[in-house]
């Protein structure tokens, strides 16, 4: 199996380099805004957006900004509130003034745990109130709370303001990288099932991945291509318009998104097949997921002898990579679709039982989705 191309995961050198930058740019800016503004001697607060508000997707800093904000304001006010009732905490409260100590900070953390789950939001509770609160809480000097909300706004604008102009990512790009490596993924891992079918060997090795890669390339895909999407609906010329996306690109990368599911049912079902028939863990190969190599020894007397069914699945295997290869390219694949679709009908036909038929049934889920793929082409 080729090795693994995780696109969006480990960016290249260049593109952290240009991360990095931004980064530096936008935590700088307002540091030294609020310097000149005189807000405090160590405007802490006002870089703090940027380490936690930019992420790949610099077109969602506004979003990310003003849920920060709010929770900002909500903090202070919570603070602010209970600090007004309630002594704040003081260096000489060790004995009777402890106890006031105390319950003004459990009232903090009721009040700003009750605020951050109220502000749920996008499957996640607002963080930045219950923080805000407690940073407050420990610093009761007076004019902090003042000081950390204009710093926060004046941090919260820079990166708004600067984050999706300096470098901006081309979210089409990435999207079409993405679908590129998991189309070169998936066809190396089918290409390697179907020589180990083939030579009689193992139908699965340990190098199969069982995890995100390949089967979260698409999905990273997509939300790089929603990226553009949100990108278009940000007011002019706040960042330029997008470049229009490649011919189909959508498409190609729901097909691709659709195709991870069936096949990683597959994996999972020639792993469960190889468990059964004791052969996982004999893998006997260069360490790559591809066929024995040809210094293998044979399989000893007691070793089971190769499952028919899986032998005659590798055809199979090959006609439904060329088919999903063909589609995730853009190409015409009705005549490897075809074909596929013909293997298919024809291992039924002598396979017939139904551990046969659940072993296939990645597959032919995989033949429908391509089927549907050209159903909807122009």
């Amino acid at each position: 199996m080729p090795g693994t191309v995780a696109v969006l995961h480990n960016p290249p050198p260049r593109a952290r380099l240009r991360t990095a930058t931004r980064l530096a740019v936008c935590a700088a800016v307002p540091w030294f805004l609020c310097l000149w503004w005189g807000t405090s001697t160590v405007p802490v607060p006002a870089a703090l957006p940027a380490v936690l508000i930019l992420r790949e997707d610099v077109y969602a800093a506004p979003r990310l900004g003003w849920d920060r904000l709010v929770g900002v304001v909500v903090g202070v006010a919570l603070s602010t509130f209970v600090l007004h009732w309630l002594p704040p905490p003081s260096a000489s409260s060790v004995t009777s003034a402890s106890a006031a100590a105390s319950v003004s900070f459990l009232a903090v953390l009721a009040c700003g745990c009750a605020g951050m789950y109220l502000m749920y939001r996008d499957g996640a509770p607002n963080q930045q109130v219950l923080i805000t609160a407690l940073v407050i809480y420990a610093t009761a000097v007076p004019g902090y709370a003042l000081a950390r909300l204009v710093e926060s706004v004046v941090g919260i604008a820079c990166v708004v303001l600067l984050g999706p102009l300096l470098w901006p990512p081309a979210p089409y790009r990435s999207a079409a990288a993405g679908l590129d490596a998991y189309r070169s993924e998936v066809g190396g891992l089918l290409g390697s099932v179907a020589a180990r079918l083939t030579g009689g060997g193992p139908p699965t090795a340990p190098e199969l991945p069982e995890g995100a890669v390949p089967w979260t390339l698409p999905q990273d895909g997509l939300a790089a291509y929603d990226r553009a999407a949100r990108r278009a609906r940000l007011p002019r010329p706040y960042v330029r318009a997008p470049s229009r996306p490649p011919d189909g690109l959508g498409a190609r990368l729901r097909l691709a998104a659709r195709s991870a599911l069936t096949l990683q049912y597959f994996a999972q079902e020639l792993r469960e097949r190889a468990r059964a028939t004791g052969t996982t863990g004999t893998t006997g190969d260069t360490g790559r997921g591809g066929p024995p190599g040809p210094g293998t020894p044979p399989p000893g007397p007691g070793a089971p002898p190769p499952d028919p069914a899986l032998r005659d699945l590798a055809p199979l295997v090959r006609a439904t990579a060329r088919a999903l290869d063909a589609a995730l390219r853009g190409e015409d694949c009705a005549a490897d679709l075809e074909r596929a679709r013909g293997l298919d009908l024809a291992h039924r036909a002598a396979h017939p039982t139904r551990h046969d038929a659940v072993l296939r049934a990645g597959l032919h889920l995989t033949h429908e989705a391509v089927a549907d793929h050209l159903s909807t082409r122009p």
